[in-house]
């Protein structure tokens, strides 16, 4: 079983962000980066496919070269092999135009399964995966909390609202997009790290997979929230201003 597995650099948890002079996106010149929680999570559910019916985990990753660090890391974990397609930061942060890269990337490699994060930690679009079945026309299942294969397809269980799930018998090949805390993370071993230093890893270029598409999505100005206070006073009764500071808590604070 060929599968794919889409992740994404972010900046680390961590980090104090800063919005940049231009006010287009955050300052990323002093920053830690790591990989996208999320897509942690679909390359362990691919791994553990992986050492249940074989094969083999392709990385697929689009970003600045810093990601060269993400994507080694991946591979320490156990990937056996990956896919850098370079582009600029602002290009990769469009679900559409990254969705159409990765599917380019993608015609070559014909894998039985993709796998993806639910989302990403910095923009939280949660399109990427489901806009990227659409363009390799592959039907897909979002929230996936566990996969096994199924005769010559997979069951799947998607985490639905109020702890209900659902499980699904879907064909091969397919795209999943993973939940985070589906299972247990690995940490990579002194001799996985060795191996990364080995493995392929294949880098692309926009241009070799036609060229950066228009944005689908423009940012016009990033901003910190400006931070105000104000106070309300119920001059009712004890038992009227309690009722009302109550209804202020549970449907305007949102905090009971």
């Amino acid at each position: 079983m060929k599968i794919v597995v889409a992740i994404k650099q972010v900046p680390a948890r961590d980090s104090l962000l800063k919005v940049n002079a231009e006010a287009s996106w955050i300052e990323d010149s002093d920053l830690s980066f790591e990989i996208n929680e999320p897509d942690a999570y679909a390359l362990e559910a691919g791994l553990q496919l992986k050492e249940k019916e074989g094969g083999e985990v392709v990385v697929l990753c689009a970003g600045p070269d810093r990601a060269t660090q993400t994507i080694r890391e991946a591979l320490a974990k156990g990937a056996d092999r990956a896919i850098h397609i370079e582009v600029e930061e602002t290009s990769a942060g469009d679900p559409l135009v990254l969705s159409r890269l990765l599917a380019k990337a993608l015609e070559a490699e014909q894998p039985d399964l993709v796998l993806t994060g639910l989302q990403s930690d910095d923009l939280g679009y949660g399109q990427t995966g489901v806009i990227l079945a659409e363009l390799l026309g592959l039907p897909h299942a979002t929230l996936i909390m566990n996969v096994e294969t199924e005769g010559a397809g997979i069951r799947v269980r998607r985490e639905l609202e109020d702890g209900w799930f659902q499980n699904v018998d879907m064909p091969l090949p397919a795209l999943l997009t993973i939940q985070s805390g589906a299972t247990k993370l690995r940490y990579a071993t002194l001799m996985g790290i060795k191996k990364a230093k080995t493995k392929e890893i294949k880098l692309l270029t926009a241009d070799e997979l036609g060229g950066v598409s228009e944005p689908s999505i423009t940012v016009s100005r990033l901003y910190v929230p400006p931070k105000t206070k104000q106070s309300q006073i119920f001059d009712d009764a004890p038992k009227e201003a309690a009722a009302k500071l109550v209804e202020k808590l549970r449907f305007e604070a949102r905090v009971i």
